[in-house]
């Protein structure tokens, strides 16, 4: 990537036209973009090969790639938006298992960091009820034994604190979640106290997901097999209207897509051999996929996720994501590209 020249640049730059389009970049002012995001590739490198050998334990030049064509771009994108709006930015990304919400997250977080904004992430799952809420919640509702599907989340805490933030108040107390709490089953855990926030980094599995018509759970695609997955799935689609008002408080939507829905199972087995190879304990492949479809029965991917990218009017850019955690095409409106 370093060896590469300027005319090369240029031409890389602007042969992918969804990619182009979707971060601003016209034969006009591709000079320009190449020369900003050197100069910030050169004062982000220390930090990304710190984060990449500590965190992801890889080699940097491994992900150097990746970050010159998607994550610096994506960077100024939001630091102009966020200059543009003159308030905090809150910036939605959507993302199922193991489609590097959190690794996005926190590599935007540094290239943020050294163009002068702070930035915090705020997961849905910090949002969880308390766990006491949650064990009253399955004593209405038996079917919800996992946390996760809408009805899980304490959505005024959420609104609370998006407009906080979108208020310039400071400090604010974001709240935490420890999955580890009661055997796993997770509680709350101390707020982080953060002051002059910019930017807020606001991911998980179903941020931004709307109600759809509940006439297609009639044929919906496994596992939503029998008379009782429909009604689950029917009542899930119902609680989503609850949320209307959290993702309302979005100023952009971000989509990690995955070409293959069904590349989260596979991705889940994969995290949790890696958890058991490291002397963790882990599901095993029957668990994940009991858990997986259950996620799949609540919010289907195929239902909810993939007309959600083709509607422009929600969202803002996709990226694409291929089996092998690779990242495939950028666009930010299908239809007019």
């Amino acid at each position: 990537m370093k060896e590469m020249g300027t005319q090369e640049a240029r031409e890389a730059a602007l042969a992918d036209k969804s990619r182009a389009k979707a971060f601003g970049i016209t034969p006009e002012n591709v000079d320009e973009v190449i020369e900003r995001r050197s100069h910030l590739l050169k004062s982000v490198l220390p930090a990304f090969n710190e984060f990449c050998e500590t965190s992801l334990k890889i080699e940097p030049k491994e992900m150097l790639q990746v970050l010159w064509d998607l994550w610096l771009p994506l960077g100024i994108k939001l630091a102009s938006q966020r200059q543009q709006l003159k308030r905090p930015l809150i910036q939605g990304i959507l993302g199922g298992q193991g489609t590097g919400k959190t690794t996005m997250s926190k590599v935007l977080s540094l290239i943020l960091d050294r163009l002068g904004y702070r930035t915090v992430s705020l997961s849905l799952d910090d949002l969880y009820k308390t766990y006491s809420d949650r064990l009253l919640l399955t004593q209405q509702d038996p079917r919800l034994i996992w946390r996760g599907p809408p009805g899980t989340h304490d959505i005024d805490l959420g609104l609370k604190v998006l407009d906080q933030i979108r208020q310039s108040q400071s400090p604010v107390m974001v709240p935490r979640f420890d999955k580890s709490a009661f055997g796993g089953a997770g509680d709350r855990t101390t707020p982080e106290i953060v002051t002059n926030i910019d930017i807020v980094l606001f991911e998980g599995w179903f941020v931004g997901v709307r109600p759809i018509n509940a006439d297609v759970f009639d044929t919906a695609p496994p596992p939503i097999l029998t008379d009782e997955d429909r009604a689950f799935a029917r009542d899930m689609n119902l609680r989503l209207q609850d949320y209307l008002p959290l993702w309302k408080r979005l100023d952009s939507l971000i989509v990690l897509y995955p070409t293959d829905y069904r590349c989260s199972l596979e991705w889940r087995k994969q995290a949790e051999q890696q958890m058991i190879a490291a002397g963790k304990s882990g599901m095993s492949n029957a668990e994940i996929e009991k858990f997986v479809n259950y996620f799949w029965r609540s919010l289907h991917p195929e239902l909810f996720i993939k007309p959600l990218v083709k509607d422009a009017t929600a969202v803002d850019l996709v990226i694409e994501i291929h089996t092998d955690h690779s990242f495939g095409e950028v666009y930010c409106d299908r239809a007019n590209s």
